[in-house]
């Protein structure tokens, strides 16, 4: 019998090798897809769409984006000159009113209705400035969300948002 010929050993080494992947596969298999996100989570970062049709002008509507509520506000005339007219260096957490809408939909407000103090859901239309008034600790909002008394160091969130239409946004 010549080397270079085929023994039955040579076809246990292949025939156990081939084993010993297969079963090695076996076992990586289920290690490597539990690490992949369940359902549930994929759903709960999941952008959603909202219908901005039935706001009204001044209504405050709250949804829910990760576990978050967020506030979409259709903001007045007033309320949008209010809200530019502040001088954005005298606030404690300074931003312009153009830096928290999208530019041409001045009148939307889309804010994530967290206070950024202890973490307390502010009331709509209320406080000094009639914006956000987070009752447990007294921090006061203006009417695009911007800090202006209390003790929370930073303005309200503005969550990714774009328009889809003129009335429908997606928000994540």
């Amino acid at each position: 019998m010549s080397a270079a010929e085929p023994t039955r050993r040579d076809f246990l080494y292949i025939a156990t090798g081939t084993v010993g992947a297969v079963g090695a596969a076996a076992v990586a298999w289920p290690m490597i897809s539990q690490m992949n996100p369940d359902a549930s989570t994929i759903a709960a970062g999941a952008p959603i769409e909202v219908d901005l049709g039935p706001v009204a002008e001044g209504q405050v509507i709250k949804v829910f984006w990760r576990s978050k509520p967020i506030f979409i506000g259709h903001r007045s005339k007033k309320e949008i000159e209010e809200a530019q007219k502040i001088d954005p260096k005298t606030l404690p957490d300074p931003q312009p009113d153009s830096a928290r809408v999208k530019p041409g939909h001045d009148q939307w407000l889309v804010l994530i209705g967290i206070c950024t103090h202890l973490g307390c859901i502010p009331l709509a239309h209320q406080g000094e400035y009639d914006g956000f008034f987070c009752p447990c600790h007294g921090s006061q909002y203006d009417t695009s969300g911007r800090i202006r008394r209390g003790p929370a160091p930073a303005n309200l969130a503005v969550p990714p948002y774009e328009f889809v239409s003129d009335t429908k946004i997606r928000i994540g």
